[in-house]
């Protein structure tokens, strides 16, 4: 089951990260197809407790029977209040696997793949809230857009494809993968469609799921989750999420700036214990392609912190 769903990346590197307590408590904030939960399951041993988070109604088909498992149905946005509802603050680690399943690609119905030109485009990971992508796509002005397409795309043309999108809504409304692709077929490039296409869907689903932000609330609620020395692993897929936990480990904060005390101590609640990050193996490449975008930091809670 969980191989159809979703091939869990790296995943002996990050059970080695977390350094599993058979008897501690740990948190999987994407639970998905279970892979990664399953293996900490298998690690565990009565005494040990495994809480997970996935706000998509499709990953329920994936619990396993097992009294250790405490799944909430949640974004792991607020991470604390959900464990301290529950009354299993603290934990030992905390894995996040911040990458789109490859079930939510491979189904056409989510709109999150472009493979799939008839499909709608919704995108949310929660499919019963929010806006879809359709929704923002026909409502957003042009210079929100080109926001968008700039900062979550990294496109150097982001304002002309905003203009193209506005002008296609203006005779009718963007509501299908086919019909986002023709409104930028003149600005896709011949031999790297691929590329661009990836870039611009991978800029609506951030702004949908409000990627971004749910990840920086969370980052900052990590050192008062975990004991001191509890291990966060954490694996992402582009570059913007990768800087921010990045600086968030090295610094405490978003922007990498160092906050010193009065005697020049650094004042961080993390310690990274990756010196370099970490990516998947040539043999793992070659078994799960996807892999090749994931990028892995592991660091644990200062005791001083």
């Amino acid at each position: 089951m969980e191989n159809k769903y979703h091939a869990p990346v790296m995943l002996t590197e990050c059970l080695a990260g977390l350094e599993i307590n058979p008897s501690g408590k740990y948190v999987d904030v994407t639970f998905g197809g279970g892979g990664h939960s399953n293996a900490i399951l298998n690690v565990l041993n009565d005494k040990g407790v495994l809480i997970a988070f996935d706000q998509d109604e499709d990953a329920k088909a994936n619990l396993p029977k097992d009294e250790r498992l405490v799944f909430i149905d949640q974004n792991f946005e607020f991470i604390k209040n959900h464990l301290q509802y529950q009354g299993l603050l603290p934990v030992d680690g905390i894995l996040a696997d911040l990458g789109v399943s490859s079930h939510q690609f491979d189904e056409a119905d989510r709109g999150f793949s472009f493979r799939f030109d008839d499909a709608e485009l919704d995108m949310r990971m929660h499919t019963s809230s929010g806006i879809s992508a359709a929704q923002l796509l026909n409502t957003y002005s042009e210079s929100q857009l080109s926001d968008i397409f700039y900062q979550y795309g990294e496109l150097k043309n982001a304002k002309s494809l905003a203009r193209e999108i506005v002008n296609y809504r203006n005779v009718e409304p963007i509501s299908r993968v086919g019909q986002l692709k023709e409104a930028l077929k003149k600005h896709t490039p011949k031999f790297g469609d691929y590329k661009f296409l990836a870039q611009v869907f991978q800029a609506l689903r951030i702004e949908v799921n409000r990627e971004m932000e749910v990840l920086k609330s969370f980052l900052l609620q990590v050192p008062e989750v975990l004991k001191p020395n509890g291990k966060l692993v954490v694996m992402s897929y582009h570059s913007l999420e990768d800087r921010l936990v990045k600086n968030f480990i090295a610094s405490g904060n978003f922007n990498g700036d160092l906050d010193k005390d009065f005697y020049g101590n650094v004042k961080k609640p993390m310690e990274a214990l990756s010196r370099k990050v970490i990516t998947a193996s040539p043999e793992e490449l070659e078994r799960n392609p996807r892999s090749r975008s994931a990028k892995l930091r592991i660091a644990e809670k200062r005791t001083d912190s």
